[in-house]
């Protein structure tokens, strides 16, 4: 069993969590410690890993990671009205091999995902995306990649795998299993022009910074048609990360929360890693704002509405718009208000696409097509089925 594997959480936050209010999250979840190993599974919600992998990283300096004061801190906080059940797995260390690293992540996740259990990753660099993702392929259908990130990622998909070429690997190799990449906060002048013409080309969808800060309630839709979401700690402001190699423009920690949040009421969210953890100037400011990312998304986690099959629904309202030489139909949630559009799919016997059908979208978006104006996403989607 690849669990075997896992490295306990330090006896030093073990320890820690001794001197807490028993109503602490530190004394509310199960931990992996060398006294009592790896806990039983059994009715577990969600389940925290380490992956301490960054070689990667195209600066990697040799550097050593520990995530021990995330964990304090972590552990520290108070639980909302939860009926989550948590567990801390511990770590994975870095393998002989990189690759070595790669398949016990996937092994792991791929496990946890089985059980239906949603891993939070804390991790290294941010190439680790790539056994992320590929630890869906025991899944065996199509999956939507979320990445919030001031860059696209992209790369140079013939060279080695890196921290800023995990996505051009993640489109190019087989199998392929990437129906959707989304970007959340990217920043022009980190990318090239043929890295911002390319994913047009391919129909993905991209958010600049602004356009978020502007409207956080955007991510929601976003979030809410995502199998996998990954957070590039760069995509936070120097300000609120305290670091040496964040930017002094994106988000600030209100906004981030809030987009980790979105994405734990997610419905179809099945996996969250936060990537690119460093030797931050203020490691207690920097591990507090992961922790309570963390906090947020299990805060969404015990929201969720379970409207994965909206159109079966009793509390659905449907609605047909003609436009041009089409019929768009939406669907609207009573229960939460939220709405999809229905994507005309071309009948070509790939299984795989099946579950996609249902846009999920914005009453802003229903309002336009009722103006005779087609949703950008709607018509990026039966683009991207007819290619």
């Amino acid at each position: 069993m690849s669990f075997e594997f896992l490295v306990p959480v330090s006896d030093l936050v073990a320890a820690h969590t001794k001197l807490l209010s028993e109503h602490a999250l530190g004394n509310q979840i199960k931990i992996h410690t060398t006294a009592d190993g790896v806990p039983d599974l059994e009715k577990i919600d969600v389940a925290i890993l380490g992956i301490r992998e960054n070689r990667n990283d195209i600066n990697f300096l040799g550097e050593s990671l520990s995530f021990d004061t995330i964990r304090k801190s972590l552990y520290e906080l108070y639980p909302g009205n939860w009926g989550t059940n948590m567990v801390d797995l511990g770590d994975i260390a870095p393998g002989n091999e990189v690759s070595d690293t790669y398949y016990l992540v996937q092994e792991v996740l791929s496990a946890l995902l089985v059980k239906n259990i949603i891993p939070i990753i804390i991790g290294g660099s941010q190439d680790l995306v790539y056994a992320q993702y590929r630890s869906f392929d025991i899944l065996e259908r199509m999956v939507n990649l979320v990445n919030v990130d001031s860059k696209f990622d992209l790369g140079n998909s013939s060279k080695p795998i890196a921290n800023t070429s995990f996505v051009g690997k993640i489109i190019v190799e087989q199998p392929y299993n990437l129906f959707n990449y989304s970007n959340i906060g990217y920043q022009t002048y980190f990318n090239t022009q043929e890295e911002i013409d390319l994913i047009e080309k391919l129909y993905f969808d991209a958010y600049r910074l602004g356009e978020v800060i502007s409207d956080v309630t955007i991510v929601e839709p976003i979030m809410r048609d995502a199998d996998i979401v990954s957070v590039d700690l760069g995509v936070v402001n120097s300000t609120s990360l305290s670091g040496h190699t964040a930017s002094p423009n994106g988000f600030d920690g209100r906004e981030i929360c809030a987009i980790s949040r979105y994405a734990g009421i997610s419905d179809k969210v099945k996996s969250f890693g936060i990537y690119e953890f460093k030797n931050f100037k203020n490691e207690e400011t920097a591990s507090l704002l992961i922790a309570q990312m963390i906090w947020y998304f299990v805060e969404g986690i015990n929201y969720r509405s379970n409207e994965v099959n909206i159109k079966n629904l009793k509390t659905t309202l449907h609605y047909n718009v003609p436009i041009e030489d089409e019929i768009l139909s939406f669907y609207k949630s009573i229960m939460t208000g939220r709405w999809w559009i229905e994507i005309p799919f071309i009948s070509s016997g790939n299984n795989k696409l099946k579950r996609h059908t249902l846009l999920p979208c914005t009453y802003n978006d229903y309002e336009r097509a009722c103006n005779q104006e087609i949703p950008e996403r709607w018509y990026k989607a039966k683009q991207k089925n007819e290619v």
